[in-house]
């Protein structure tokens, strides 16, 4: 009679248990998911992505995987504290506007320490020397090449033409040589821009007068 009694009741027992498992795993399975994250599946990799992450900015790139150039010369210059005086001597010349312009330049750009050197050489201020805008309407052109050309590129040991129409040699060892006896190391390369390329040097290049 005692097993008949208990029989039912372990059969009763085991049948909750299963509905309680059972209802778990369906409000397990059935929580509704955050409508604000992305959930992204790959094979069985399941990643889920919250707003704050899908929405950083991925850099632009080219087909080749190359970054791409997204200010000008002009103001690339401007937001490098290394060529400040460079900035300031292209504004005082008139020359800033063709620096963000378009167009397809390779600029040499001399760093603030290049022309501390020069302003000692010439015996002046910078004041003076911002202030002599048809020197510098010589000399900063004299440190523009009408192209493009990235590090890669160099002719070496050619003469190349500059904008003011006076020509500059540069060798297998990254330096700038010139009629006048100028020489500058090129110590940055292929700082890419939208309208060319800067390449950092550290001396000012005087042109022949």
């Amino acid at each position: 009679m005692l097993k008949k009694t208990l029989l039912p009741l372990t059969v009763a027992m085991a049948a909750f248990s299963l509905a309680a498992c059972s209802n778990n795993d369906t409000a397990a399975t059935d929580t509704p998911a955050d409508p604000d994250n992305v959930t992204i599946v790959e094979g069985d990799d399941v990643t889920v992505v919250t707003p704050e992450e899908e929405a950083q900015p991925m850099p632009e790139v080219d087909p080749m995987g190359e970054a791409v150039a997204t200010q000008s010369i002009g103001e690339m210059a401007a937001g490098n504290e290394n060529l400040t005086i460079l900035t300031a001597a292209l504004k005082a010349a008139g020359l800033d506007t063709m620096m963000m312009e378009a167009g397809e330049y390779t600029v040499f750009a001399p760093t603030d320490d290049a022309f501390a050197a020069v302003l000692t050489k010439l015996n002046v201020t910078k004041e003076e020397l911002l202030a002599n805008t048809d020197l510098l309407k010589t000399v900063l052109p004299y440190h523009v090449v009408p192209m493009v050309v990235k590090a890669a590129d160099i002719p070496y040991g050619t003469d190349v033409k500059t904008v003011n129409g006076q020509t500059i040699s540069i060798s297998d060892a990254n330096v700038i040589t010139d009629a006048s006896g100028n020489t500058a190391n090129i110590t940055g390369t292929d700082m890419m821009a939208t309208n060319g390329v800067v390449h950092v040097i550290d001396a000012v290049l005087l042109p022949k007068e």
